[in-house]
């Protein structure tokens, strides 16, 4: 029997996870345990593709990821005996067969994170872990005048610790910031990001926000392109995959 392809859409709470990828048996992953339940089902070793590498901490309640099955289940029965064997943080919350073509680290069009900031004097516990708390007063207005800096193709050399052998530059086709009661949002969307990009262009914001840095000197920031001009590295609890495009 041809294996099938099948394609699931994965929510979960990064907060004890190092990310995404598979390192090593002793590392907690995502898809080291996306991988240990379907060879439960399988009963062999399953290769597992993901549309993104989050980083350690970073949530999800998007990330989409396939693999060929050597088993015959229905999509429904896969979803369920999947969540029946994974830690309660992580869930398939849609799972579907696909074309035998598609990959969801290739096919990936777009992806649209969202960053967190509670600004309240106290963060519940029911929240810790899903936002980054600043109480300290914040410019809004100034942050929301950086924005535009970022809109387009850019050299992101400045925001991101990959590797300089990798090409930096990308593009960001939405960023907005928007607040809700207590909680600012900044949402960014794009076809693909470096490592680290979204965070330290949070980082970055929160910094023009406290008077640390003048949304007018981002364009410098961009042309230095060293780490060292831009803003610290928000921490990754703020930060969710929302979405993936394809």
């Amino acid at each position: 029997m041809k294996p099938e392809n099948y394609r699931i859409t994965l929510e979960f709470d990064g907060t004890c996870y190092f990310g995404w990828q598979y390192q090593n048996a002793d590392t907690p992953t995502i898809q080291k345990e996306i991988m240990r339940v379907l060879q439960v089902i399988a009963k062999k070793r399953v290769v597992v593709t993901g549309s993104s590498r989050t980083d350690a901490g970073v949530h999800s309640r998007g990330l989409v990821a396939n693999f060929h099955l050597p088993v015959r289940i229905r999509p429904d029965s896969l979803q369920m005996a999947m969540n029946g064997l994974l830690p309660e943080d992580i869930r398939v919350s849609a799972c579907e067969r696909a074309d035998p073509k598609f990959n969801a680290r290739f096919g990936a069009r777009s992806k649209t994170y969202e960053y967190r900031i509670y600004r309240g004097r106290a963060l519940s516990p029911f929240d810790c872990r899903w936002v980054t708390h600043i109480p300290q007063p914040l410019d809004v207005r100034a942050m929301k005048r950086a924005l535009r800096h970022f809109k387009g193709s850019k050299d992101y050399s400045s925001f991101t610790s990959d590797t300089e052998k990798k090409n930096r530059v990308r593009t960001v086709t939405r960023i907005r910031l928007k607040k809700r009661r207590d909680t600012l949002i900044l949402t960014v969307t794009g076809p693909a990001f470096l490592r680290y990009m979204v965070r330290n262009i949070a980082g970055t914001l929160i910094d023009v926000g406290r008077g640390k840095i003048d949304a007018a000197d981002i364009p410098e920031i961009f042309a230095a392109r060293d780490r060292r001009r831009s803003g610290r590295t928000a921490p990754a609890r703020g930060l969710t995959l929302m979405r993936v495009d394809y």
